[in-house]
């Protein structure tokens, strides 16, 4: 199983790029941030940074959209990135809750997406595609340049159309019951698509606090600095139950149940530990969307997790306790999930 850690680009960027040194030191293999140019830095900017001051970290956003940037804007801005650093660069891509709600604009449509995801992957590449009916092709970009694109995604459809059409799934929660049923539905797309399943890449990204025991006072503490997490989650629950209503065959009640007494959400505390609008996240998901408590239930989870196909797991590190959960996984998590 790879590792990955998820930052948010706040200023000083030079503490994100200390924070992803630390992570490649610690046997973690990827460096993802968030993609929202209202609310944080410029990632792009940094991850240039991140690449010249790390030799085998991969970067990319989880997520970025097609909407922020134009689609030939986004591919340079990544073939740029891998000519001057090698391949080390990964696409993730999603509708775009945070980028383009702060901006008064609606989140992007799946078939937005669609189409978005097949032009950056080949113009990644240095392949001709059609951009709204005129060919194009970036001259520059060397043969062997690599650009996988890899889709966020909750919702059926969309779950389907990442396993036809992307190279890789970010599922942002833990839960053993939805990862299980979120993976089988991509999986299975991408086998009724012909396309070789194991050929999607399964990346699971949640929060990760490793506690000195499972004492009640440290377990309420880990799990007040991850509450925001379920929050943030909310957000595409409340999209998906307004389209399919709040019980649904094609929505598990294990996704949308927790979501009743949310009230509202203000970016101005998105993905922030200590976050208001996250209260009525109930300690039960919590437990279930985050990896919570001693090493050896983050092990116990993770090792659970891979059982079920998932390739990578990346640590969402907004809280307290940045360095400490990076170093533990370092010296303690990553290497009996490599035993």
């Amino acid at each position: 199983m790879d590792f990955g850690l998820v930052l948010q680009t706040d200023p000083p960027a030079s503490r994100v790029i200390d924070l992803m040194k630390r992570a490649e030191h610690n046997g973690f293999t990827h460096g993802w941030t968030f993609d929202s140019a209202v609310l944080w830095q410029e990632p792009f900017v940094i991850y240039s940074q991140i690449l010249a001051h790390t030799e085998r970290l991969t970067v990319g956003p989880m997520v970025t959209n097609p909407g922020t940037r134009t689609w030939e804007v986004t591919a340079s801005t990544f073939a740029t990135l891998n000519d001057m650093y090698g391949n080390r660069t990964v696409c993730g891509i999603g509708r775009g809750d945070s980028a383009m709600r702060v901006a008064g604009r609606k989140p992007n449509t799946l078939a937005r997406i669609s189409e978005a995801m097949k032009v950056i992957r080949a113009l990644g590449r240095g392949e001709e595609t059609d951009l709204g009916g005129t060919p194009i092709r970036l001259p520059w970009v060397e043969p062997g340049a690599e650009l996988p694109v890899w889709m966020a995604a909750y919702g059926p459809k969309a779950l389907k159309m990442t396993g036809e059409e992307a190279d890789g799934f970010i599922l942002q929660l833990a839960d053993l019951y939805l990862t299980e049923f979120m993976v089988r539905a991509v999986k299975d797309a991408a086998v009724a698509a012909g396309r070789d399943p194991d050929e999607v890449t399964i990346c699971v990204a949640a929060p990760a606090y490793v506690t000195d025991d499972d004492s009640p006072e440290a377990l309420a503490h880990a799990r007040e600095q991850c509450r925001w997490f379920g929050g943030m989650v909310g957000n595409h629950v409340a999209d998906l139950v307004a389209r399919y209503g709040e019980h649904s065959a094609q929505i598990p009640d294990e996704l949308t149940e927790y979501i009743k007494a949310r009230q509202g959400y203000d970016y101005a505390h998105h993905g922030r530990s200590g976050n208001p609008d996250t209260q009525f996240v109930p300690d039960e998901i919590v437990d279930r969307f985050c990896l919570i408590g001693p090493v050896e239930t983050h092990i116990e989870k993770l090792r659970a997790l891979r059982a079920l196909g998932v390739d990578q797991f990346a640590v969402y590190d907004m809280h307290d306790a940045q360095e400490a959960t990076i170093d533990a996984y370092g010296a303690k998590v990553i290497p009996a999930l490599d035993a």
